[in-house]
């Protein structure tokens, strides 16, 4: 009797925990951290749609933000930007990518926007409008073109 007792206790537990890390949606800013309400508030002029907070074991691992105009930002936990992407008929701004990577997209891929921008832990993935991967190091110098 006590072991069921106890293997009941575990169960109700571990559905309890299941439960309150689940992803949540919403449209209110303030669940934000400060320095990503301060990167959509300076550089985007659309409203939010939707807020995903995605969670894992319980805390917070990412943010998920949709615009009106169809602009999707990642942050981290600490509202650090880490993806940016744009419909096909505009571009990321400017400010987002270096002056670098800018230069080189400008000179290699004319007339090309850049709708992508991923920081990652050993540089930046871009995609440009044609679809063209691109992998480039922390300080800007061109990698690679990717799949």
């Amino acid at each position: 009797m006590f072991k069921k007792l106890i293997i009941a206790a575990i169960a109700i537990l571990g559905i309890s925990a299941a439960a309150s890390a689940r992803d949540g949606y919403t449209r209110d800013l303030s669940v934000l951290p400060t320095a990503a309400r301060t990167v959509i508030s300076d550089n985007f002029k659309a409203k939010i749609s939707v807020i995903k907070v995605e969670k894992s074991f319980g805390r917070v691992s990412e943010y998920e933000v949709i615009l009106t105009d169809g602009t999707e930002i990642t942050f981290d936990k600490s509202g650090n930007w880490e993806n940016i992407e744009v419909r096909s008929d505009a571009a990321v701004p400017s400010k987002f990518v270096p002056e670098k990577v800018a230069k080189y997209v400008k000179d290699n891929q004319h007339g090309q926007k850049i709708v992508s921008i991923e920081r990652e832990k050993h540089g930046y993935d871009i995609e440009l409008t044609n679809g063209i991967d691109m992998k480039f190091d922390h300080d800007g110098t061109f990698l690679r073109y990717d799949d």
